[in-house]
């Protein structure tokens, strides 16, 4: 189990942030890199079909060692990391035996990891914690994933007395870009369903996830010179903001949780004379999901009406999908993990993704997958960290879940 920590320690060494602006699949070379790392590594291990398409994916088969006819199961995980904070020169450390105090990230710059700010870090007194120095992202998101599923894999093939089916490996690039499944085959990957290890907190298993849009907005001002402007201006930053108002004040990320939907003003750039916003738009339920995007389409009709024709401009488009509409018809993926996490006296946390993974898409996409916890909390920024523990539980799950696949009662 201690292979899994120092396979992770290793692999946030590689720096794959994703760039939503590039137009290369993968958008990095440096998940390339990484990517040939990995493939590499599995074929080491002994998996002849490695290897690295021509769009960055890394695939590889775990044999069946039974005679029965067991549905091919896969693993899935991304290998980009988030590009929100720096994710090159990382300096990890394990703090270990966790005491339940503030944990000092950089003393000079004054960054602490707080039990009194993340109240989840009292759960883990007793164990040892991996965290970042606050310069820069851990990469537990997903390079914990990563580093699960081949430690797994690692174990499987080490114990062949453990008897398990066809084994289906895939990292993927870009998720965190949402493009992480743009060019994936699943006819090619070859499993009945699949898991995606892209999860939070220890127990984590997800088969709901947000109905996720996005609207890009134009706004199409006047600039007129401020000693000349009464009847003439129109200020484009400020109807950026009369729109942004006309949207309910409760429903954004910092008032929501649960099964409560949003609108997310994620970027404004602009001038009198032109503005730009990006919106994220977010609800579980599918009605709800089509209403709140009519309702943006709506406050920018009212804004033509009120300031001219093509003053404001939308390009509104759907990124991905409940999930549960599929899982639902696919419940044995669910009962399965649940089964692994109790064998390994883990306490399934059935929740909904306030999110969404490359799973979402693939189960539309043909491939059920719903998502298993990796083990880490706070991604995406200097906070983040994970218990050692929780990783080796997460690999003892991915284990079991392979095991389970073939005692499971499939029909004849």
């Amino acid at each position: 189990m201690e292979d899994v920590v120092q396979r992770f320690l290793r692999y946030v060494k590689y720096d794959t942030r994703s760039n939503e602006i590039s137009p290369a699949y993968p958008s990095t070379d440096g998940q390339l890199v990484f990517a040939q790392v990995l493939a590499d590594e599995l074929a080491h291990m002994g998996l002849k079909d490695a290897c690295v398409d021509q769009n960055g994916y890394v695939t590889a088969t775990l044999t069946s060692n039974v005679s029965s006819n067991v549905p091919a199961i896969g693993f899935i995980s991304h290998m980009d990391t988030s590009p929100d904070m720096p994710g090159h020169d990382l300096r990890p450390r394990i703090i270990e035996n966790y005491d339940g105090s503030d944990i000092i990230l950089n003393r000079d710059m004054g960054i602490v990891l707080s039990p009194s700010e993340f109240p989840h870090l009292r759960n883990y007194i007793g164990q040892d914690i991996i965290v970042t120095d606050g310069t820069t992202l851990l990469g537990a998101d997903d390079k914990a994933g990563v580093a699960e599923i081949m430690t797994a894999v690692k174990f499987l093939l080490e114990h062949p007395e453990v008897k398990h089916g066809t084994v289906k490996v895939c990292f993927t690039p870009d998720e965190e870009v949402g493009r992480g499944v743009d060019r994936f085959d699943t006819a090619k990957f070859g499993a009945a369903f699949a898991y995606t290890v892209d999860g939070g907190e220890i127990g984590e298993l997800n088969y709901e996830n947000f109905n996720a849009a996005a609207a890009r907005i134009k706004i199409n001002g006047k600039s007129i010179h401020t000693g000349d402007a009464k009847g003439k201006m129109k200020n484009a930053v400020l109807i950026g903001m009369e729109l942004n108002d006309m949207l309910p004040p409760d429903e954004i990320p910092a008032n929501t949780e649960g099964y409560e939907g949003f609108y997310h003003i994620n970027n404004f750039d602009g001038n009198v004379d032109h503005a730009d916003a990006y919106y994220l738009i977010r609800d579980f339920d599918k009605k709800g999901f089509e209403d709140r995007k009519n309702f943006m389409k709506d406050i920018a009709g009212k804004l033509n009406a009120k300031y001219g024709t093509d003053t404001v401009s939308m390009d509104l488009y759907d990124q991905y999908y409940n999930m549960k509409e599929i899982i639902e018809r696919h419940m044995y993926a669910i009962d399965i993990a649940k089964a692994a996490m109790q064998q390994a006296g883990v306490q399934p946390l059935i929740l909904p993704i306030r999110g969404g993974t490359d799973g979402a898409r693939l189960s539309y996409m043909g491939l059920p997958t719903p998502n298993i916890f990796t083990g880490g909390h706070n991604f995406h920024g200097r906070y983040e960290y994970i218990p050692v523990q929780s990783m080796q539980k997460a690999v003892e799950v991915i284990v079991n879940i392979a095991i389970n696949c073939c005692t499971y009662p499939w029909p004849s």
